[in-house]
């Protein structure tokens, strides 16, 4: 394998200058046994600074998606519950605005993020008290806007279900019809897998996932890990408005309610050993941690969310180099993580960043295209241009928002649609009657906009999520 090993490090290289990450870990598997690491850049910019290993510690927030299904899995597995069961049989206390969607909706829905709720600010107060406790209010590593004064802060899974059943708001259709990534979902998994189990969210993965997949090095909370881990000191940024500079910021972000939604650490070393339930279908070395059966209904392709990729259980599935890619990626501050299974080709990998904002996504496809032979750069999901009339285009324009944070305000600019969020003006290329893609780092995003049954369009599919347009009074259609 070692002739694409100098083309994907230039690549690489060549792609964290430029997204200033300070340090990245990148681990590929073959068959089960490490076949490349590379450590790019050092743990820290101190002067003691040590260089990055399989072992050095990053976080991999929202690949923890991943975690939380496999303990569903395994609860269904043991005959405990059902990924089919209601939602409100072992969370009886969720109230939501449509009751009749509330009784329709199912551990699955949660699972697939097409339960219909659409982003809610949960997160924000749930983080609350580490983002103040480590002063990182300014980090623009969410790419979400929130004034923190005015977020209520949400400490227990308690006070998150009673914190959900209060908001207002309106759901994307009915459970089953409408994806949009949720991690208020996630949060109600791991509340589920503690009711079923009857131990803490944190404990149950401990025991059925990390210890007998030989996760030596994987924990939820720093002080968790075994003594003389090796971690990986955080950096953030500054939005690309304030200059986007990169600054070293220490301390965790945490949401002890909300940890089934992203919340894990881990190693190169250790999340390799995990990637093997899926490539060998339950076995990790001679352990089994999930059924076949279990196995092929995480990584089946159960909502469609592009041409080219599908969710699954906890994974992304896609269609690409020339196979079936399963993957998830995490951002959180100071974090950006990937993790990869290649299941046609018997590999597994891993990539992870102690900075926000790095090109995990990048470099993933790199070393797919590397491995196979490619130029590093060809591109993964090859969307053809689609003829869109200039008079079509003010129908898309407008501001839209979530109750989580975003907001994107999309406008014309010689005769094409550019989106403007976060101090950043990206072009929008048609690709269907409703469809575009935008440049995220190397690889194009697939954005889907939503019509009511008038045909006026009210929704934007942006980042995986939908955000809502913001009509003027006289605007609003009926």
């Amino acid at each position: 394998m070692a002739d694409w090993v100098q083309s994907f490090e230039e690549y690489a290289q060549k792609l964290l200058a430029e997204a200033k990450v300070a340090g990245t870990a990148v681990g590929l598997a073959e068959q089960g046994e490490m076949a490349y690491f590379h450590g790019f850049g050092l743990a820290d910019n101190t002067e003691d600074a040590k260089a990055l290993t399989p072992d050095t510690v990053f976080g991999i927030g929202s690949a923890t998606k991943s975690f939380t299904c496999v303990a569903i899995m395994q609860l269904q597995d043991a005959g405990k519950l059902s990924v089919h069961d209601p939602v409100n049989k072992y969370l009886p206390e969720l109230r939501t605005p449509n009751e009749a969607y509330t009784r329709e909706m199912t551990i699955h829905h949660l699972m697939t993020h097409t339960a219909g709720f659409p982003p809610l600010d949960t997160l924000a107060g749930a983080m609350k008290r580490s983002i103040l406790k480590g002063g990182d209010v300014k980090s623009s590593s969410s790419g979400l806007e929130f004034d923190l004064d005015k977020v209520e802060e949400i400490n227990t899974k308690e006070e998150f279900m009673a914190y959900i059943g209060k908001l207002d708001y309106e759901f994307l259709g009915a459970p089953g019809t409408e994806f949009s990534y949720s991690n208020d979902s996630y949060a109600m998994l791991g509340l589920i897998i503690e009711r079923v189990s009857g131990i803490s969210y944190e404990q149950f993965v401990h025991d059925h996932i990390l210890v007998p997949a030989g996760m030596k090095n994987s924990a939820f909370l720093v002080e968790d890990l075994p003594e003389g881990a090796e971690v990986a000191t955080l950096f953030t940024r500054k939005s690309p408005k304030d200059g986007g500079e990169v600054y070293r910021s220490p301390s965790w972000w945490d949401s002890p309610s909300m940890r089934s939604a992203g919340f894990l650490k881990s190693t190169i070393h250790d999340l390799l050993r995990y990637t093997e339930i899926f490539r060998t279908g339950g076995l990790v070395g001679e352990n089994r941690l999930l059924s076949l059966e279990s196995v092929q209904a995480m990584i089946a392709p159960h909502f469609p969310i592009s041409p080219f990729q599908a969710y699954g259980y906890g994974l992304f599935v896609a269609n690409c180099h020339d196979g079936t890619l399963i993957e998830h990626g995490g951002a959180i501050k100071g974090v950006a993580a990937q993790i990869f299974v290649f299941p046609e080709r018997g590999l597994t990998g891993a990539i992870l960043m102690n900075t926000d904002g790095g090109p995990m996504a990048d470099l993933m496809h790199g070393i797919l295209n590397a491995t196979n032979g490619r130029t590093t750069d060809t591109v993964p999901f090859p969307y053809p241009d689609y003829e869109l009339a200039v008079e079509a285009l003010p129908a898309f324009t407008g501001e839209y928002r979530s109750s989580e944070g975003a907001i994107v305000s999309v406008e014309i600019e010689e005769n094409e649609l550019v989106a403007k969020s976060n101090g950043m003006n990206i072009p929008l290329r048609p690709v269907g009657e409703d469809s575009f893609v935008m440049k995220r780092g190397e690889t194009d995003m697939f954005i889907r906009f939503v019509r009511d049954e008038a045909g006026v369009v009210t929704r934007m599919g942006f980042g995986g999520r939908q955000l809502v347009k913001v009509f003027a009074e006289k605007e609003q259609t009926v």
